[in-house]
């Protein structure tokens, strides 16, 4: 009878941390640990346009980047740094949310912008030049801000505010 009550209790432990790993990858479709948001500035010939960015780092944070979510909110976006500048080469994979992939030179001005990517698409998007960065945001950004290639990014990244 012992011996039966610790295979169940086994068995039980094993499908509660199935449900806790599922129920984590639930969560509002956010990876775990997630980065803060830091503000970011571009500045057009309409003005300047501020966005708050999480950071991507980390091969990890760089390879996962916003995949998964269900959805990007205006304004909001995902910063990846690609120090030091070099060709950047993204794709869509598992990403639900179509975006504008704005590329970022290490001045901080932008190199090239890739509207209306393709979720779901492993088609490789290109920098098509040396990058330091990529800022990804909700596709249609740049057109309705006007955001275009040479114009100004400001964050601490490119040695501005």
């Amino acid at each position: 009878m012992n011996s039966d009550r610790k295979a169940v209790w086994s068995a039980l432990k094993g499908w509660l941390a199935a449900i806790l790993v599922i129920a984590g990858w639930a969560v509002a479709g956010t990876p775990v640990g997630a980065a803060s948001f830091q503000p970011l500035e571009i500045v057009t010939k309409n003005g300047v346009q501020v966005f708050s960015v999480e950071m991507a780092t980390t091969d990890e944070e760089k390879q996962t980047g916003l995949m998964y979510r269900k959805e990007l909110a205006d304004g909001k976006g995902m910063l990846f740094d690609f120090n030091p500048e070099q060709e950047i080469s993204m794709w869509m994979k598992n990403t639900y949310v179509s975006l504008d992939m704005i590329f970022i030179r290490a001045d901080g001005r932008i190199l090239r912008i890739a509207e209306n990517t393709e979720p779901l698409s492993t088609k490789i998007i290109s920098s098509r030049g040396p990058a330091r960065a990529v800022l990804e945001v909700v596709a249609g950004t740049a057109q309705k801000y006007g955001i275009r290639p040479g114009d100004r990014v400001g964050h601490p990244l490119f040695g501005a505010k």
